[in-house]
């Protein structure tokens, strides 16, 4: 029954700081979002994992826009979600979709070339063709 409990506070937790973040916050990077939220189980601490599209510098930025701005963001969120404590935000770069994007971008580089079957070859040498259809 807790685990039950834990996922919904971090879903209801991740919902509302996506808002707030949204509403209260303004980023140099093109996208920025809440990709996941992990509560501790006394409910003290929220890992927050951000996902920030952009350069290096742009999501040290945001990174650091958050830092300043966690004890707003945790009074915002205190009133928007009642909780016997409001979880102090631990925020963190989810570099999950960074790292799926090159791992596919890696992929599609290693079949750059057609695949071509090897032919088939008769007891004299000779390639054999496939019947065409």
């Amino acid at each position: 029954m807790a685990k039950h409990r834990l996922e919904r506070v971090n879903e209801l937790l991740r919902r509302e700081l996506g808002d707030l973040l949204q509403r209260e916050l303004h980023f140099d990077a093109p996208l920025v979002t809440v990709q996941q939220v992990d509560v501790t189980p006394d409910l003290k601490n929220a890992h927050v994992y951000m996902s920030v599209f952009g350069t290096e510098k742009q999501r040290k930025g945001v990174l650091s826009q958050l830092y300043t701005r966690r004890p707003h963001l945790q009074f915002l969120l205190s009133r928007r979600v009642t909780m016997k404590h409001t979880p102090q935000l631990h925020f963190k770069l989810d570099e999950g979709i960074e790292r799926g994007t090159r791992i596919i971008n890696l992929m599609d580089e290693l079949h750059l070339l057609p695949a071509t079957e090897a032919p088939i070859i008769d007891g004299e040498g000779a390639p054999i063709h496939p019947p065409l259809l």
